[in-house]
């Protein structure tokens, strides 16, 4: 198994609930897909570098996680389709 790192930027209008249910939810398909989450980083509310969307904020989450190589690929496909999420990030941490 790969070690990987994802950082995702949540949308700050939603409530607080939500916020907390879409970290669980991308740890949920990290472990449905055979991976294993190792750490949750949550940072909270942050100023963004540029507006993105028209928000100056958003709810900043990293996870520490391992899995197969094929994993990423599909926890980027449902980032993107998910409108809860405006940014995420999934880095290799073997390959550094």
């Amino acid at each position: 198994m790969t070690n990987y790192e994802i950082m995702f930027v949540i949308d700050p209008m939603l409530e607080d609930e939500k916020k907390d249910a879409a970290v669980e939810r991308v740890k949920e398909v990290i472990t449905s897909e055979g991976g294993e989450v190792l750490d949750t980083d949550v940072w909270g509310l942050r100023d963004l570098a540029y507006p993105i969307q028209k928000k100056s904020t958003g709810y900043y989450a990293v996870l520490q996680f391992k899995a197969e190589p094929t994993l990423p690929q599909e926890l980027d496909r449902r980032l993107k389709i998910s409108d809860d999420f405006i940014r995420h990030i999934i880095v290799n941490k073997d390959a550094e």
